[in-house]
Protein backbone atom coordinates (compact mmCIF):
# COMPACT_ATOMS: atom_id res chain seq x y z
CA UNK A 1 0.00 0.00 0.00
CA UNK A 2 1.63 3.55 -1.27
CA UNK A 3 2.05 5.40 1.46
CA UNK A 4 0.17 8.90 1.30
CA UNK A 5 1.92 12.27 2.04
CA UNK A 6 0.82 14.43 4.03
CA UNK A 7 1.02 18.36 3.27
CA UNK A 8 4.10 19.97 4.88
CA UNK A 9 3.55 21.66 8.21
CA UNK A 10 2.72 25.90 8.06
CA UNK A 11 5.46 27.49 9.86
CA UNK A 12 4.47 30.57 11.61
CA UNK A 13 6.99 32.24 9.64
CA UNK A 14 4.78 31.33 6.37
CA UNK A 15 1.51 33.14 8.24
CA UNK A 16 -0.31 35.42 5.90
CA UNK A 17 0.00 38.89 7.11
CA UNK A 18 -3.28 40.48 8.13
CA UNK A 19 -4.13 42.97 5.63
CA UNK A 20 -5.66 46.38 7.25
CA UNK A 21 -7.05 49.67 5.89
CA UNK A 22 -4.26 51.74 6.09
CA UNK A 23 -2.42 48.53 3.40
CA UNK A 24 -5.48 49.67 0.98
CA UNK A 25 -4.14 52.87 -0.60
CA UNK A 26 -4.80 56.04 -1.61
CA UNK A 27 -7.17 55.67 -4.09
CA UNK A 28 -9.37 52.96 -2.82
CA UNK A 29 -9.71 54.66 0.65
CA UNK A 30 -10.89 57.61 -1.32
CA UNK A 31 -13.42 55.89 -3.45
CA UNK A 32 -14.36 54.49 0.17
CA UNK A 33 -14.79 57.68 1.71
CA UNK A 34 -16.90 59.27 -1.42
CA UNK A 35 -19.65 56.54 0.10
CA UNK A 36 -19.81 58.86 3.81
CA UNK A 37 -22.93 60.64 3.95
CA UNK A 38 -21.92 64.18 4.80
CA UNK A 39 -18.88 66.10 5.29
CA UNK A 40 -18.92 66.08 9.21
CA UNK A 41 -18.66 62.36 8.68
CA UNK A 42 -15.55 62.75 6.11
CA UNK A 43 -13.83 65.08 9.03
CA UNK A 44 -14.28 62.48 11.08
CA UNK A 45 -12.95 59.82 9.25
CA UNK A 46 -9.69 62.00 8.12
CA UNK A 47 -8.78 63.01 11.89
CA UNK A 48 -8.69 59.37 12.82
CA UNK A 49 -4.87 58.63 11.13
CA UNK A 50 -2.21 60.63 9.34
CA UNK A 51 -2.94 57.96 6.72
CA UNK A 52 -6.76 58.69 6.09
CA UNK A 53 -6.06 62.74 6.15
CA UNK A 54 -3.15 62.23 4.05
CA UNK A 55 -5.27 60.43 1.47
CA UNK A 56 -8.05 63.71 1.35
CA UNK A 57 -5.34 66.57 1.57
CA UNK A 58 -3.63 64.93 -1.24
CA UNK A 59 -5.89 65.29 -3.99
CA UNK A 60 -8.03 68.34 -4.93
CA UNK A 61 -9.86 65.89 -7.68
CA UNK A 62 -11.20 63.96 -4.44
CA UNK A 63 -12.80 67.15 -2.84
CA UNK A 64 -14.11 68.22 -6.01
CA UNK A 65 -15.74 64.76 -6.83
CA UNK A 66 -17.25 64.80 -3.10
CA UNK A 67 -18.79 68.22 -3.08
CA UNK A 68 -20.39 67.15 -6.24
CA UNK A 69 -22.07 64.37 -4.77
CA UNK A 70 -22.84 65.84 -0.98
CA UNK A 71 -23.84 69.18 -0.95
CA UNK A 72 -22.01 71.59 1.37
CA UNK A 73 -24.68 70.83 4.79
CA UNK A 74 -26.43 73.63 6.51
CA UNK A 75 -25.39 73.26 10.14
CA UNK A 76 -28.61 75.60 11.12
CA UNK A 77 -29.55 79.81 10.42
CA UNK A 78 -28.42 82.96 12.32
CA UNK A 79 -31.43 85.74 13.23
CA UNK A 80 -30.07 88.57 14.03
CA UNK A 81 -32.59 90.89 15.54
CA UNK A 82 -32.71 94.75 14.97
CA UNK A 83 -31.46 96.70 17.94
CA UNK A 84 -28.77 95.44 20.27
CA UNK A 85 -28.61 92.05 20.76
CA UNK A 86 -26.43 89.51 20.09
CA UNK A 87 -27.62 86.56 17.34
CA UNK A 88 -29.17 83.60 17.97
CA UNK A 89 -29.01 80.28 16.20
CA UNK A 90 -31.58 77.69 15.04
CA UNK A 91 -29.57 74.76 14.33
CA UNK A 92 -30.51 72.03 11.87
CA UNK A 93 -31.17 68.56 13.72
CA UNK A 94 -30.88 65.42 11.57
CA UNK A 95 -31.02 62.22 13.10
CA UNK A 96 -30.28 60.46 11.36
CA UNK A 97 -26.19 61.99 10.45
CA UNK A 98 -24.54 62.24 14.00
CA UNK A 99 -21.66 63.44 12.90
CA UNK A 100 -23.51 66.30 11.64
CA UNK A 101 -24.85 66.68 15.00
CA UNK A 102 -21.83 66.66 16.88
CA UNK A 103 -20.50 69.32 14.91
CA UNK A 104 -23.14 71.71 16.28
CA UNK A 105 -22.19 70.68 19.38
CA UNK A 106 -18.95 71.64 19.38
CA UNK A 107 -19.06 74.91 17.88
CA UNK A 108 -19.38 77.89 19.53
CA UNK A 109 -22.65 79.21 17.80
CA UNK A 110 -23.76 81.33 20.79
CA UNK A 111 -20.11 83.66 19.26
CA UNK A 112 -18.92 83.90 23.72
CA UNK A 113 -15.79 84.78 22.00
CA UNK A 114 -16.92 87.63 20.23
CA UNK A 115 -15.78 90.72 22.53
CA UNK A 116 -18.19 93.03 23.92
CA UNK A 117 -18.14 96.61 24.69
CA UNK A 118 -18.97 98.19 28.16
CA UNK A 119 -22.77 97.59 28.18
CA UNK A 120 -22.40 93.50 28.47
CA UNK A 121 -26.49 93.30 28.45
CA UNK A 122 -26.35 94.89 24.92
CA UNK A 123 -23.62 94.19 22.78
CA UNK A 124 -24.21 95.57 19.57
CA UNK A 125 -23.07 93.22 17.41
CA UNK A 126 -24.93 93.30 13.64
CA UNK A 127 -24.19 90.20 11.15
CA UNK A 128 -23.10 91.59 7.71
CA UNK A 129 -22.54 88.54 6.35
CA UNK A 130 -22.17 84.13 6.70
CA UNK A 131 -19.58 82.77 4.31
CA UNK A 132 -16.99 79.91 4.24
CA UNK A 133 -17.59 78.80 7.68
CA UNK A 134 -17.09 82.79 8.92
CA UNK A 135 -19.40 84.92 10.86
CA UNK A 136 -18.87 88.80 9.60
CA UNK A 137 -20.05 90.99 12.43
CA UNK A 138 -20.45 94.94 12.62
CA UNK A 139 -20.15 97.07 16.19
CA UNK A 140 -21.90 100.16 14.96
CA UNK A 141 -20.88 101.83 18.56
CA UNK A 142 -17.46 100.54 18.53
CA UNK A 143 -16.43 100.81 14.81
CA UNK A 144 -15.24 97.35 14.74
CA UNK A 145 -15.57 94.53 13.01
CA UNK A 146 -15.26 90.27 13.75
CA UNK A 147 -14.63 87.32 11.59
CA UNK A 148 -15.48 84.68 13.70
CA UNK A 149 -15.44 80.74 12.72
CA UNK A 150 -17.98 79.00 15.87
CA UNK A 151 -16.08 75.86 14.36
CA UNK A 152 -12.48 76.73 15.05
CA UNK A 153 -13.07 79.35 17.34
CA UNK A 154 -10.65 81.33 15.33
CA UNK A 155 -11.60 85.01 15.65
CA UNK A 156 -9.95 88.31 13.32
CA UNK A 157 -11.06 91.73 14.62
CA UNK A 158 -10.54 94.27 11.43
CA UNK A 159 -10.52 97.74 12.16
CA UNK A 160 -13.20 99.93 9.84
CA UNK A 161 -11.55 101.41 6.75
CA UNK A 162 -10.10 104.91 7.29
CA UNK A 163 -11.73 108.48 6.79
CA UNK A 164 -10.35 108.21 3.63
CA UNK A 165 -12.86 106.27 2.07
CA UNK A 166 -15.85 109.25 2.13
CA UNK A 167 -12.70 111.89 0.63
CA UNK A 168 -14.71 113.24 -3.04
CA UNK A 169 -17.84 112.19 -1.62
CA UNK A 170 -21.17 114.16 -2.93
CA UNK A 171 -23.96 114.63 -0.67
CA UNK A 172 -25.25 111.64 1.55
CA UNK A 173 -22.65 109.27 2.14
CA UNK A 174 -23.75 105.57 4.07
CA UNK A 175 -21.85 102.36 3.80
CA UNK A 176 -23.94 99.30 1.76
CA UNK A 177 -22.21 96.14 2.67
CA UNK A 178 -19.79 94.23 4.26
CA UNK A 179 -18.88 90.93 2.80
CA UNK A 180 -16.35 88.09 3.35
CA UNK A 181 -14.36 87.14 0.13
CA UNK A 182 -14.18 83.48 -0.44
CA UNK A 183 -10.42 81.68 -0.94
CA UNK A 184 -10.14 78.96 -3.14
CA UNK A 185 -8.31 75.26 -2.94
CA UNK A 186 -5.49 77.00 -4.88
CA UNK A 187 -4.89 80.09 -2.90
CA UNK A 188 -1.46 80.15 -1.30
CA UNK A 189 -3.35 80.91 2.28
CA UNK A 190 -6.38 79.71 2.43
CA UNK A 191 -7.22 80.85 5.57
CA UNK A 192 -6.04 84.30 5.20
CA UNK A 193 -9.10 86.64 5.09
CA UNK A 194 -10.40 89.47 2.85
CA UNK A 195 -13.43 91.95 4.18
CA UNK A 196 -15.24 93.63 1.21
CA UNK A 197 -16.39 97.20 2.51
CA UNK A 198 -18.59 99.18 -0.44
CA UNK A 199 -20.68 102.59 0.26
CA UNK A 200 -22.23 104.96 -2.22
CA UNK A 201 -22.99 108.53 -2.44
CA UNK A 202 -26.06 110.19 -4.15
CA UNK A 203 -24.74 108.77 -7.65
CA UNK A 204 -21.72 106.65 -7.22
CA UNK A 205 -20.41 103.45 -5.20
CA UNK A 206 -16.83 102.86 -3.72
CA UNK A 207 -15.39 99.50 -2.61
CA UNK A 208 -12.62 98.93 0.08
CA UNK A 209 -10.57 95.60 1.15
CA UNK A 210 -8.92 94.44 3.98
CA UNK A 211 -6.36 91.81 4.00
CA UNK A 212 -5.34 89.64 6.80
CA UNK A 213 -2.19 90.00 4.92
CA UNK A 214 -1.22 93.16 5.15
CA UNK A 215 -3.44 94.43 8.06
CA UNK A 216 -4.40 97.47 5.67
CA UNK A 217 -7.59 98.58 3.93
CA UNK A 218 -6.95 99.35 0.24
CA UNK A 219 -9.67 102.06 -0.55
CA UNK A 220 -10.66 101.79 -4.50
CA UNK A 221 -11.48 104.81 -6.93
CA UNK A 222 -15.09 106.04 -6.91
CA UNK A 223 -16.99 104.84 -9.86
CA UNK A 224 -18.90 106.82 -12.48
CA UNK A 225 -22.10 108.16 -11.75
CA UNK A 226 -25.31 105.97 -11.79
CA UNK A 227 -27.97 107.57 -10.83
CA UNK A 228 -29.83 110.75 -9.29
CA UNK A 229 -31.45 110.29 -6.46
CA UNK A 230 -35.09 112.42 -5.95
CA UNK A 231 -36.10 114.39 -2.63
CA UNK A 232 -35.35 112.40 0.26
CA UNK A 233 -34.25 109.19 -0.90
CA UNK A 234 -30.84 108.87 0.62
CA UNK A 235 -30.79 105.04 -0.32
CA UNK A 236 -31.40 104.44 -3.74
CA UNK A 237 -29.78 100.45 -3.50
CA UNK A 238 -31.63 97.29 -1.61
CA UNK A 239 -28.90 95.49 0.18
CA UNK A 240 -26.67 93.51 -1.86
CA UNK A 241 -25.41 89.66 -2.69
CA UNK A 242 -22.68 88.28 -3.12
CA UNK A 243 -22.63 85.77 -6.27
CA UNK A 244 -19.70 83.67 -7.39
CA UNK A 245 -17.31 86.75 -7.32
CA UNK A 246 -19.70 89.52 -7.54
CA UNK A 247 -21.51 91.39 -5.69
CA UNK A 248 -25.20 93.03 -6.91
CA UNK A 249 -27.43 96.10 -5.79
CA UNK A 250 -31.34 96.20 -6.95
CA UNK A 251 -32.04 99.55 -7.58
CA UNK A 252 -34.89 100.38 -4.90
CA UNK A 253 -37.30 102.22 -7.78
CA UNK A 254 -35.74 101.67 -11.16
CA UNK A 255 -34.83 98.41 -13.33
CA UNK A 256 -31.18 98.04 -12.86
CA UNK A 257 -28.90 96.78 -10.84
CA UNK A 258 -25.25 97.94 -9.47
CA UNK A 259 -23.17 94.87 -10.01
CA UNK A 260 -19.42 95.10 -8.52
CA UNK A 261 -16.53 92.70 -10.03
CA UNK A 262 -14.65 91.86 -7.27
CA UNK A 263 -11.76 90.21 -9.44
CA UNK A 264 -11.60 93.84 -10.54
CA UNK A 265 -13.24 95.99 -8.66
CA UNK A 266 -15.02 97.59 -10.94
CA UNK A 267 -18.60 98.63 -10.94
CA UNK A 268 -20.83 98.34 -13.60
CA UNK A 269 -24.79 98.10 -14.44
CA UNK A 270 -27.12 95.34 -15.69
CA UNK A 271 -31.07 96.10 -16.48
CA UNK A 272 -33.65 94.27 -14.44
CA UNK A 273 -36.83 92.52 -15.94
CA UNK A 274 -39.52 95.36 -16.01
CA UNK A 275 -41.63 92.61 -13.92
CA UNK A 276 -39.43 93.20 -11.26
CA UNK A 277 -38.86 96.99 -11.03
CA UNK A 278 -39.04 98.24 -7.39
CA UNK A 279 -39.92 94.62 -6.39
CA UNK A 280 -36.59 94.64 -4.65
CA UNK A 281 -37.78 92.57 -1.43
CA UNK A 282 -39.59 89.92 -3.31
CA UNK A 283 -36.85 88.59 -5.09
CA UNK A 284 -33.23 87.65 -4.44
CA UNK A 285 -30.24 87.03 -6.24
CA UNK A 286 -27.88 83.58 -5.87
CA UNK A 287 -26.21 80.85 -6.89
CA UNK A 288 -26.86 78.02 -8.99
CA UNK A 289 -25.38 74.32 -7.96
CA UNK A 290 -22.25 75.23 -10.49
CA UNK A 291 -22.00 78.75 -9.13
CA UNK A 292 -23.85 80.53 -12.11
CA UNK A 293 -26.27 83.61 -11.17
CA UNK A 294 -30.38 83.41 -10.22
CA UNK A 295 -33.02 85.46 -9.21
CA UNK A 296 -35.52 84.01 -7.28
CA UNK A 297 -38.47 86.06 -6.91
CA UNK A 298 -42.09 84.95 -5.52
CA UNK A 299 -45.71 85.03 -5.94
CA UNK A 300 -47.49 84.33 -3.18
CA UNK A 301 -46.87 80.38 -2.79
CA UNK A 302 -44.96 79.97 -6.59
CA UNK A 303 -41.31 80.97 -7.20
CA UNK A 304 -40.06 82.42 -10.20
CA UNK A 305 -36.50 81.65 -11.62
CA UNK A 306 -34.14 83.56 -13.83
CA UNK A 307 -31.13 82.85 -15.76
CA UNK A 308 -28.34 85.28 -16.95
CA UNK A 309 -27.71 83.92 -20.16
CA UNK A 310 -27.78 84.76 -23.80
CA UNK A 311 -31.32 85.70 -25.63
CA UNK A 312 -32.12 84.86 -29.07
CA UNK A 313 -29.79 87.10 -30.50
CA UNK A 314 -27.10 86.80 -28.58
CA UNK A 315 -27.49 89.47 -25.86
CA UNK A 316 -26.61 88.51 -22.36
CA UNK A 317 -29.87 89.42 -20.01
CA UNK A 318 -32.34 87.93 -17.15
CA UNK A 319 -34.40 85.28 -18.76
CA UNK A 320 -37.42 84.09 -17.14
CA UNK A 321 -36.84 79.71 -17.17
CA UNK A 322 -38.59 78.25 -14.62
CA UNK A 323 -41.66 78.81 -12.82
CA UNK A 324 -42.67 76.32 -9.64
CA UNK A 325 -45.68 76.14 -8.15
CA UNK A 326 -45.44 75.30 -4.61
CA UNK A 327 -49.12 75.40 -2.49
CA UNK A 328 -49.83 72.13 -2.78
CA UNK A 329 -46.15 71.10 -1.50
CA UNK A 330 -45.95 73.63 1.36
CA UNK A 331 -49.35 72.84 2.86
CA UNK A 332 -48.83 69.04 2.90
CA UNK A 333 -45.58 69.35 5.11
CA UNK A 334 -46.42 72.28 6.95
CA UNK A 335 -50.29 71.10 7.46
CA UNK A 336 -51.45 74.53 7.39
CA UNK A 337 -53.47 76.36 5.41
CA UNK A 338 -53.22 79.42 2.80
CA UNK A 339 -54.79 81.65 5.08
CA UNK A 340 -52.28 81.08 7.97
CA UNK A 341 -49.43 81.00 6.13
CA UNK A 342 -49.76 84.19 3.49
CA UNK A 343 -47.24 83.65 1.02
CA UNK A 344 -43.52 82.43 0.79
CA UNK A 345 -40.47 84.68 1.34
CA UNK A 346 -37.12 84.48 -0.33
CA UNK A 347 -34.18 84.50 2.35
CA UNK A 348 -31.12 83.65 0.05
CA UNK A 349 -29.89 81.31 -2.42
CA UNK A 350 -26.76 79.29 -1.95
CA UNK A 351 -25.32 76.05 -4.16
CA UNK A 352 -28.80 76.23 -6.10
CA UNK A 353 -30.98 75.45 -2.58
CA UNK A 354 -33.48 78.35 -1.96
CA UNK A 355 -34.05 79.31 1.97
CA UNK A 356 -37.39 79.86 2.38
CA UNK A 357 -40.44 80.95 5.13
CA UNK A 358 -44.21 81.36 5.38
CA UNK A 359 -45.29 85.18 6.04
CA UNK A 360 -47.21 84.68 9.68
CA UNK A 361 -44.55 86.96 11.70
CA UNK A 362 -45.06 89.49 9.10
CA UNK A 363 -48.65 89.64 9.81
CA UNK A 364 -48.43 88.72 13.17
CA UNK A 365 -45.50 89.18 15.31
CA UNK A 366 -46.33 86.54 17.62
CA UNK A 367 -46.88 83.53 14.99
CA UNK A 368 -43.98 81.42 13.58
CA UNK A 369 -43.14 80.84 10.69
CA UNK A 370 -42.19 77.37 8.59
CA UNK A 371 -38.74 77.31 7.45
CA UNK A 372 -37.49 75.03 4.46
CA UNK A 373 -35.38 75.02 1.49
CA UNK A 374 -36.04 74.35 -1.96
CA UNK A 375 -33.52 72.67 -4.08
CA UNK A 376 -34.15 74.44 -7.88
CA UNK A 377 -32.28 71.31 -9.47
CA UNK A 378 -34.06 68.44 -7.98
CA UNK A 379 -37.61 70.67 -7.49
CA UNK A 380 -37.47 69.20 -3.77
CA UNK A 381 -39.00 70.97 -0.93
CA UNK A 382 -38.11 70.23 2.55
CA UNK A 383 -38.81 71.32 5.76
CA UNK A 384 -36.69 72.44 8.60
CA UNK A 385 -38.31 73.99 11.57
CA UNK A 386 -41.09 76.19 12.83
CA UNK A 387 -39.63 79.83 14.04
CA UNK A 388 -40.34 83.24 14.49
CA UNK A 389 -38.82 85.23 12.02
CA UNK A 390 -36.79 87.87 13.77
CA UNK A 391 -35.94 90.17 10.60
CA UNK A 392 -32.29 89.23 9.23
CA UNK A 393 -31.19 85.78 8.56
CA UNK A 394 -28.55 83.72 7.97
CA UNK A 395 -27.86 80.00 6.84
CA UNK A 396 -24.64 78.86 7.85
CA UNK A 397 -22.79 76.27 5.58
CA UNK A 398 -20.03 74.36 7.00
CA UNK A 399 -16.95 75.06 5.13
CA UNK A 400 -14.15 72.22 4.77
CA UNK A 401 -12.03 72.72 7.49
CA UNK A 402 -8.50 74.34 6.81
CA UNK A 403 -6.94 71.44 8.31
CA UNK A 404 -8.27 68.97 4.83
CA UNK A 405 -6.45 71.71 2.28
CA UNK A 406 -3.19 71.97 1.01
CA UNK A 407 -0.01 71.67 4.06
CA UNK A 408 -1.96 72.84 6.65
CA UNK A 409 -0.51 71.12 10.08
CA UNK A 410 -3.23 69.84 11.80
CA UNK A 411 -1.27 70.39 15.58
CA UNK A 412 -3.88 66.59 17.19
CA UNK A 413 -1.97 64.55 14.82
CA UNK A 414 1.30 65.72 15.16
CA UNK A 415 2.25 62.69 17.49
CA UNK A 416 0.06 60.88 15.66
Amino acid sequence: MASQQLPPSRTSGDAASPTTITALGDDLLREIFLRLPSLPSLVRAALACRTFLAAIRSSGAFRRRFRGIHAPPLLGLFFDPDGPAIPTFAPLRRRSDPDLAAAVRGGDFFLTRVPGDHDDTAPGWEIQDCRGGRVLLLNPRTNQIAAYDPLTQALDLVPRPPEEITVGCRGYFTYLNHHILPSSDDDDDPGALRVLCTCHDDSRARAAVFSSATGEWQIFPWARAFTRRRGDDKYWLHSGSLVNGWVYWTHTSKPYMLVLNTATMQFSRIDLPQYLKGQGHSFRVGETYDGKPCIVGVVVFSLLVWYWRPDDNGVEKWMLDKMFPLQAEVLELTEGSPEEHAALKVIEIIDGYVYLSTYETFNDPDLACWFMTFCLETAELEKLFHKKYDCHIYPYIMPWPLTLLGNVVNPQLEDA
